[in-house]
């Protein structure tokens, strides 16, 4: 997890559309691509993006303001997008949040990147969103039905599949949905990428961060309360571990009514030989697991960067610590990215190597939910 950001010789071009901090282009740029454009309109995001991929590219490409408001790119005739990336905000479908769906505002941002892919025509488009995503109503069914038949319209073949980040390097279990669409016209079939075997994902083989590393001295500070409860709980444990007597009136009435709470794992303190849960942008230890396995504090900014992947030269530049822990949260895993990024890349190689799909008529005929490991779905 102490490894350097790459440098690779560009050939292939991307444009990204809501990139936050620049997880998913960190991977795309380390797999061999050129973003030669890049948008968000969060102030910590450009401050972070810009001093780490201006100091890796030579150049800004950043693109501060809101997508409804921002001029597109210009890209001349004779540039050809590879692929644009569209990171539309994941709020409006989490299952942390309060799914509205459409009727959050964010949950329609999805538009404009169907806007530029009409536009541009880029031979791929990626999207990457939380699980809640498959859920949600559209206007006439499913959100992710709706924006499937769009790119079928604009002529892409829509791959889909629910996803564990840890499946790809990164040290974490973290699902989400990813979207790969793929122009018909190109000849060479995709396949999402081989998942990655062999590695040693566990917390115990990552929080070995020296005192210096950027951001390593950044800490998110808890209610009181919160510190009370999280230094009982032994590692690999939760508030479960905790003896009744011991738990806040408040989690004693949880405690007896674990059904209608669904029987909730607060205050997870993962141990050193297992692998994180879901870093989140809210960081509270009734969602997440934040608490060091070993030490009586959470994580430190730096370390929830190695379990999203981040390289320890990437360095998060906020106006609090409570916005650099919301930039990584929210992040894309750039090791999840650049496996990505090399799956396409070998499509358009003509190299891709088969695997198993299956067409999403299977699995609505099927009449179970699609799950983590099932086999990637071609959507028509």
């Amino acid at each position: 997890m102490t490894a350097k950001t790459k440098k690779k010789k560009m050939n292939l071009k991307a444009i990204s559309m809501f990139c936050g901090c620049g997880g998913m282009d960190l991977g795309f740029y380390n797999a061999g691509f050129d973003i030669i454009w890049s948008n968000d309109n969060n102030i910590d995001c450009e401050r972070t993006y810009k001093r780490n991929f201006t100091k890796l590219t030579g150049k800004d490409v950043f693109c501060h303001g809101d997508i409804k408001e921002v001029a597109p790119p210009s890209i001349s005739d004779e540039e050809r997008i590879n692929v644009l990336i569209g990171g539309f905000p994941c709020q409006a479908y989490s299952n942390a949040g309060q799914r509205a769906g459409l009727q959050d505002s964010r949950g329609r941002l999805y538009q404009y990147c169907l806007d530029y892919i009409e536009k541009y025509s880029p031979d791929f488009a990626v999207f990457e969103n939380v699980r809640g995503f498959l859920s949600i109503k559209g206007s006439h069914k499913k959100l992710f039905e709706e924006i499937g038949d769009s790119l079928i319209e604009l002529g892409y073949e829509v791959h889909l599949a629910l996803i564990n980040a840890a499946d790809y390097g990164v040290p974490q279990n973290r699902l989400r949905v990813v979207m790969v669409s793929k122009k018909k016209s190109i000849q060479s079939p995709y396949y999402f990428p081989e998942k990655v075997t062999g590695k040693n994902l566990t917390l115990g083989s990552l929080l070995n961060v020296p005192a210096d590393a950027p951001n390593q001295a950044d800490i998110i500070q808890l209610n009181p309360q919160a510190y009370i409860i999280g230094e009982m709980v032994p590692e690999g444990g939760s508030w479960k571990s905790i003896p009744y007597e011991k738990l806040p009136s408040r989690l004693q009435y949880i405690h007896d009514n674990m059904s209608r709470y669904r029987w909730p794992n607060f205050y997870r303190r993962f141990s050193r030989d297992e692998i994180a849960g879901t870093i989140t942008a809210a960081f509270k230890p009734e969602n997440a697991g934040v608490w060091h396995p070993t030490l009586n504090r959470t994580f430190t900014a730096r370390e929830i960067a190695r379990i999203q992947s981040f390289p320890d030269d990437f360095v998060f530049d906020g106006r609090s610590v409570k916005s650099i822990y919301q930039m990584i949260g929210n992040a894309v895993p750039p090791l999840l990215a650049e496996a990505i990024a090399k799956s396409i890349i070998a499509c358009l190689d003509g190299k891709s190597r088969p695997k198993q799909t299956r067409s999403y008529k299977q699995v609505i005929e099927s009449g179970k939910p699609i799950r983590p490991g099932d086999p990637e779905i071609i959507y028509s």
